[in-house]
């Protein structure tokens, strides 16, 4: 698809441009982490209605029903259904939809619906990384006009934001255990429902993690170590990237790499940033698209809209189940919504409208990012001529054995032509997640590219 030239018609009033670094939370704003806001940041008071509740200090312990094993047992699982949105009662319920759920109610009309259930809000990690949260309201600024962070560690940047660009780097700086290796499928969809599930195993350690620690040289700049090892179809088996994700990508782009088992070499990959092809996807998605955004943000104008009330994916243990099959999850169209879970939480809403003259398919992104987590729960995003394209929803559960806020798994469908991914997914697999891994700086150079790759 050719690339996207667009001018961003920008509200002045609204708009931000962060020429230089943005000052620093004082004492008196971070008190209110102790007070009306959560250790996050987020509002510690429910709704008026009732409909959303306070949070009290999130869900920091394993249910009566969970066995030990690998995959999590739902803690709410007598839950009632409060009610169904379908294609015939979505007008009902818009205003606290995102646009493209809506249109997915249109496209789909005899088969999408949204199970919503009474909210819980599980969020919770340690209380080192709540002090952590703290010191970085107290450091943490922005620099290079909103595309890069300094002053920060371990968890999220900005717990009392103050624009987009700070909301934005919430997500992208977000707790998720500083350490861990995943097994899971990707699940590239086609139109008539046909699919091959791709087998990945990928790392992350953010420098604090490391083994010895952070070294303020080797580490300067660095936000997380990634790879990504691709374990079938035989086809694209021994595909393995290296990522060094730098924080301003702007002075100090994206270190990636990537190893072809069948070639056996590995190449600098700067191809995998922004619209880049997404590995492994099928076409389905970009780089940025992964977890549901990821990257530099400046070939964008962002704006804060607000604060808003939405069903989004939240609590989705019973999608997390060993007990379904990944032939159960997917239908045609879209995931099989008997195994969703949406509840109503507060959401920022942020808009990102591409810049003149800079290019990619997306022309509007919309991301919708949860107030506990900071977590992007949905996202809308349009083409060049203004008009709703690819929607994405992640699926939110607390990780309640190790007090990790994440997702199990996110999707991305695509309202042109029916396809649709789904990414994270590990209802089959035996070891699905390692929290805590221990991994050194070597295990993120060049060299150990060849050693995953192996067939």
């Amino acid at each position: 698809m050719k690339h996207i030239y667009m001018k961003a018609a920008v509200c002045a009033a609204l708009a931000l441009s962060v020429t230089a670094a943005v000052a620093k939370v004082p004492e008196s704003e971070l008190a209110r982490l102790d007070n009306d806001l959560t250790p996050m940041g987020s509002v510690r008071a429910g709704n008026e209605a009732g409909t959303i509740p306070a949070w009290t200090g999130g869900l920091t312990e394993p249910p009566a029903n969970y066995t030990g094993t690998p995959h999590l047992a739902d803690p709410f699982p007598s839950d009632p259904i409060l009610f169904t949105i379908t294609a015939a009662n979505v007008d009902q319920y818009a205003a606290n939809l995102s646009p493209g759920q809506v249109a997915l109610f249109k496209k789909y009309p005899d088969t999408y619906k949204m199970n919503v259930y009474p909210s819980h809000r599980v969020v919770a990690m340690s209380d080192d990384v709540y002090a952590k949260i703290r010191e970085n309201g107290a450091k943490a600024e922005l620099i290079n006009d909103g595309n890069g962070a300094v002053n920060f560690e371990v968890a999220h940047a900005f717990p009392i934001p103050q624009n987009a660009y700070e909301v934005l780097w919430n997500h992208l700086t977000r707790y998720r255990g500083g350490s861990a290796q995943r097994t899971y499928v990707q699940v590239p969809v086609q139109g008539n429902g046909a699919y091959v599930p791709v087998q990945i195993t990928d790392t992350f350690t953010w420098p604090d993690f490391l083994e010895g620690g952070k070294d303020p040289v080797k580490d300067r700049n660095v936000l997380i170590y990634f790879t990504y090892a691709i374990h079938s179809p035989p086809q694209l088996t021994g595909t393995v990237l290296l990522v060094h994700e730098t924080v301003d990508q702007v002075s100090d782009t994206r270190r990636a790499w990537l190893y072809n088992a069948g070639q056996r070499r590995v190449r600098r990959a700067p191809q995998v940033a922004y619209d880049g092809p997404g590995q492994g996807s099928d076409g389905t998605r970009t780089a940025d698209d992964f977890d549901m955004f990821n990257g530099a943000p400046d070939r964008y104008n962002w704006k804060l809209v607000g604060k808003k009330e939405m069903y989004v994916p939240y609590n989705s243990y019973k999608m997390h189940s060993p007990d379904v099959t990944y032939k159960q999850l997917h239908n045609k169209g879209h995931m099989n919504q008997d195994y969703a879970r949406y509840e109503l939480h507060r959401v920022w809403e942020v808009e990102a409208t591409l810049k003149e003259g800079s290019r990619h398919i997306y022309a509007k992104r919309v991301f919708y990012i949860d107030e506990d987590s900071w977590q992007i729960m949905v996202k809308d995003q349009y083409d060049g001529q203004g008009q709703l394209w690819r929607i994405g929803e992640a699926h939110a559960i607390q990780y309640y054995t190790i007090n990790v806020p994440w997702i199990t798994n996110e999707t991305l469908m695509d309202l042109n032509d029916g396809r649709y991914l789904t990414l994270g997914l590990t209802n089959e697999e035996k070891e699905p997640y390692i929290f805590g891994l221990k991994m050194s700086r070597d295990d993120y150079d060049t060299s150990a590219l060849r050693r995953l790759g192996k067939r």
